[in-house]
């Protein structure tokens, strides 16, 4: 099967290298130049910690199936496409009318979005019925389960082909029912606001934070390192679009998050946010 790929970022990229592992032709398109040259490095990068952390080697001429472009008429042929752009709601329903117009009416088009609701995506296409959410968390290829949102419009068989798509890359489906933040982020992003909230309120650093839910609660991962992974750029955006979206003020970003965020300490990608990260 022919997979597009919108966005060249952490995102797309993870995604692109899933499919192309498992033997699909992948076209990456992204406007921003800068993006599509980082790109296949940051494949090979995905390949080098999916060797390393799953134990496996990766399949051979993974990034030979992954084509770069800049030009989204070269998603047309496309038999299912992936949207990872910027969380950012007009950007994503106008990249949403735009590939409907350029894709076969056979086509899904699927949302990695964290946060919009896949209905509000559907109406502004004319194929309700094939428009889905496949929300892959981040990295994509080290995660084995994507939270599939379904639409009240979306058909029995673009979910079944969704579903059946993830199975054979080697990924798990849960399917949720649509609405802003889904279940996953709806919860998530409520928790690292407090979290960066209480931080900020000096009630804890953010070490303490995170050994607090890593130890009392068991999780891997604490929700302020969880928090930089995910990028803080990224969960600000997905804040601003649940208080769109619902108009619950739990959702307002705290002035912390939006102080690192404003100064570039985004997490991860930037060696710097709430906890600090060696170079390279």
């Amino acid at each position: 099967m022919k997979i597009g790929v919108v966005g060249a970022g952490v995102m797309g990229t993870g995604v692109a290298q899933c499919f192309a592992a498992a033997g699909h032709d992948v076209v990456v398109a992204d406007r921003d130049p800068g993006a599509l040259t980082r790109g296949p490095d940051r494949v090979r990068a995905g390949l080098r910690m999916a060797a390393l952390l799953g134990g496996a080697r990766p399949p051979a001429g993974v990034p030979d199936r992954i084509r770069w472009t800049a030009r989204l008429d070269d998603l047309g042929g496309s038999e299912f496409v992936v949207e990872c752009a910027a969380e950012r709601l007009p950007v994503k329903e106008s990249l949403f009318a735009e590939l409907d117009r350029l894709c076969p009416a056979g086509t899904v088009l699927a949302s990695c979005t964290s946060a919009v609701p896949i209905g509000r995506l559907a109406a502004v296409t004319a194929r309700a019925d094939r428009i889905i959410g496949t929300h892959f968390m981040n990295p994509a290829p080290l995660k084995d389960t994507v939270e599939v949102v379904r639409a009240a419009a979306t058909g029995d068989e673009t979910v079944r082909t969704t579903t059946d798509l993830l199975t054979a890359i080697g990924k798990r489906a849960i399917v949720v029912a649509d609405g802003p933040g889904f279940v996953a982020n709806r919860v998530l992003m409520a928790t690292i606001n407090e979290a960066i909230a209480t931080v900020g309120d000096g009630i804890a650093d953010a070490a303490t934070v995170d050994e607090v839910f890593e130890n009392c609660f068991g999780h891997a991962m604490g929700p302020l390192r969880t928090a930089d992974l995910i990028g803080l750029d990224v969960i600000l955006d997905t804040l601003v679009v649940l208080l769109e979206c619902t108009g619950n003020p739990m959702y307002r970003p705290c002035p912390l998050l939006a102080e690192l965020v404003g100064t570039g300490r985004l997490g991860r990608k930037t060696g710097q946010g709430l906890h600090s990260y060696p170079a390279g």
